[in-house]
């Protein structure tokens, strides 16, 4: 119960002021907040302020959608309402809502305790690592569509051995193969890499992974919602040159409640190929590409 208390009240102090964008960000985090964005001694700002970042919007993402945009903008993450002042983005985000001040002021003590539970619930299934490189090439132009998906992780905690991954494609119906780098085990929703040895803090690790559906199915997206930081993601997508080219969709960070009815067109080349590149993506998101095929 007291360390509830103590990260709901270090929440409530770096809401203050510029929040998440503050200066010295280092020195504003306490140690229940440290603690539950896996925030080490030695981090600097730069990787205060991406863990803090990371972890914030995470668990953002998993609060009623009412509470959603004011915690947002509690801590400074909402880019429509980018203000110095914690008054100020309060009263921006009121008229957006049309909602008054008092409003939102109590939907963002509500959001920061409730931030505060998933935090300690979240906390303990933390596997402590992330991932600096994700490269998926999907391969349509087959019998059998494929997924080829290469990952390189970095470990951060000492003694790390295996990865809980989301499958880019239903498990239940999919042949999977680990072409390097672990020894698969299949999971709800997912599957974990056991690793062929522990991990260091701070070392790096490289995996890949092969998914092909069982029957041939139709592909209409390719989606990664990333549940830890991931600094880069690659996406490559060869269609069927046998017919005419689909239209395709780049997500971008998409709310993951229904993110196939968003993104912005992206070109085909002539190969039939399309390359989309995403940087610090934000975990709770969705991206990556969707296509329709013309009738």
């Amino acid at each position: 119960m007291n360390g509830h208390l103590d990260l709901v009240r270090e929440l409530k102090s770096l809401r203050k002021g510029r929040g998440v964008h503050a200066g010295r960000i280092e020195r504003r985090v306490g140690p229940a907040v440290r603690a539950a964005c896996e925030i080490d001694v030695g981090d600097g700002p730069v990787a205060v302020r991406r863990k803090l970042t990371a972890r914030l919007t995470e668990l953002i993402q998993q609060l009623p959608e009412d509470l959603r945009p004011a915690a947002l903008v509690a801590f400074n993450l909402d880019t429509e309402a980018r203000q110095p002042l914690y008054q100020q983005r309060v009263a921006a985000v009121a008229a957006r809502m049309d909602r008054d001040e008092r409003t939102v002021r109590r939907r963002v003590d509500d959001a920061v305790n409730q931030l505060a539970e998933l935090a300690a619930v979240t906390g303990a299934r933390a596997g402590g690592w992330r991932t600096a490189a994700l490269a998926v090439s999907v391969a349509l132009d087959q019998d059998r569509p494929e997924v080829l998906e290469q990952r390189r992780i970095i470990a951060e905690q000492d003694g790390l051995r295996e990865l809980e991954l989301v499958a880019p494609i239903p498990l239940t119906e999919s042949d999977v193969q680990v072409l390097y780098g672990g020894t698969l085990v299949p999971t709800d929703g997912g599957f974990t890499l056991t690793l062929p040895a522990p991990v260091s803090k701070e070392e790096r690790h490289d995996v890949a992974v092969r998914f092909r559906p069982s029957t041939r199915q139709a592909m209409r997206h390719l989606l990664c919602v990333p549940r830890r930081p991931c600094e880069r993601f690659d996406l490559r997508v060869r269609f069927r040159q046998d017919r005419e080219p689909p239209t395709v969709f780049a997500l971008r960070g998409a709310p993951r409640e229904n993110p196939l009815h968003d993104g912005h067109e992206q070109p085909v080349d002539l190969a039939g190929e399309i390359h989309v590149r995403f940087h610090q993506l934000t975990p709770g998101l969705a991206y990556g590409a969707r296509w329709e095929w013309p009738r």
